[in-house]
């Protein structure tokens, strides 16, 4: 990387070359695209995520790190805390959902098609932090 910004190369990632080396969570697969590790970005991550026809992710959270999604296809559900309550947010295709820093969630698809987001993070690693709950204070594990 060159500190001569006028002069920095453009980097293109084809769809078919996304890695899967990256945090992972149950029931899901994430596929990373623009990283540090990827193509050397310092404030931004970015990639898709497949979740399986009448498939839950494990619950996690993505730490400081600010999560824009984007539904591609299929028609996920959003799920999170609210007090003692789980809320749900219904998506289709088009539709968009933003995930504060540190907020617990899962995804969940209970269609007959595969659902597939993009994500773009306020990070450059895809930071998964696997929860045993969407509440606090019932452990976790950083991936």
């Amino acid at each position: 990387m060159t500190d001569d910004h006028w002069h920095a190369p453009l980097r293109h990632i084809k769809g078919g070359s996304l890695s899967g080396d990256t945090g992972q969570t149950s029931g899901m697969r994430r596929l990373e695209a623009i990283s540090g590790k990827t193509v050397g970005s310092s404030k931004v991550w970015m990639g898709e995520t497949h979740v399986a026809p009448a498939t839950n992710s494990g619950d996690h959270h993505h730490g400081e790190a600010e999560t824009a999604i984007y539904v591609k296809s299929g028609h996920p559900v959003f799920v999170f805390a609210d007090g003692d309550e789980e809320i749900r947010l219904e998506t289709g295709p088009g539709d968009y959902v933003f995930v504060p820093p540190f907020v617990p969630h899962r995804e969940e698809n209970p269609g007959e098609e595969p659902a597939v987001v993009i994500i773009a993070r306020s990070s450059q690693e895809g930071i998964v932090v696997n929860l045993p709950s969407l509440w606090p204070d019932q452990g976790q594990e950083r991936s």
